[in-house]
């Protein structure tokens, strides 16, 4: 019997990354926490155009709905209330075929409103990328975002075997694989499309 997956901790997390087995670049060690890694902003981020649809049809997803925007390392980028967009994470992560991760926001600015995923929060076995964030602003008031702050944090588990076709297989026609920048839906679902991609990094 297999044994069960587990929770990584702080020695772990720095181990598999000393031997290569996890990669996050820039690597900060004073990143980690007790099971999690934190992660800082990046600098792109893809605004939404509403004018451009009247209505997100699943059946046809339409395209070029947003509009990328690169911000300057002392100019800050402000997500209004209510609003939606989506950023992504400075840090480069790369896993193995027996690791899975799991972002999720800092508690300290989910007390001020701040929301940096809605469904992506699964990284699946195999993944190598950017992490796409999807932030929204439950406030009242605007958000300021400041790249390389720290936004979000990573937690790791174990897989009770190495998947057998990891993110980027050929069979999966995995979406995301190797993004850079925040990278808008590529949902399939006309009729008899294959199942959309869900997996982290991703949005």
């Amino acid at each position: 019997m297999s044994a069960p997956s587990s929770v990584l901790s702080d020695g772990t997390i720095l181990r598999l990354v000393e031997q290569g087995r996890i990669a996050i670049e820039p690597w900060d060690p004073a990143m980690v926490q007790p099971a999690s890694v934190d992660l800082r902003l990046g600098n792109t981020f893809r605004v939404f155009h509403n004018h451009r649809t009247a209505a997100i049809d699943l059946a046809a997803p339409p395209q070029n709905l947003t509009e990328q925007i690169t911000i300057g390392d002392d100019e800050p980028f402000v997500i209004h209330p209510g609003e939606f967009c989506l950023g992504r994470t400075l840090e480069w992560v790369e896993l193995p075929d027996d690791v899975v991760a799991r972002i999720e926001g800092k508690s300290s600015l989910g007390r001020l409103g701040l929301i940096v995923h809605a469904t992506a929060g699964f990284v699946d076995p195999g993944w190598k990328g950017t992490l796409t964030l999807e932030i929204t602003n439950l406030t009242r008031v605007p958000i300021k975002l400041w790249a390389a702050k720290p936004i979000a944090q990573l937690s790791f588990m174990t897989l009770d075997a190495p998947a057998l076709r990891p993110y980027g297989h050929p069979e999966l026609g995995s979406h995301y694989h190797g993004q850079v920048e925040a990278t808008e839906s590529r949902y399939e679902g006309g009729p008899g499309a294959p199942a959309p991609d869900g997996s982290a990094g991703t949005v």
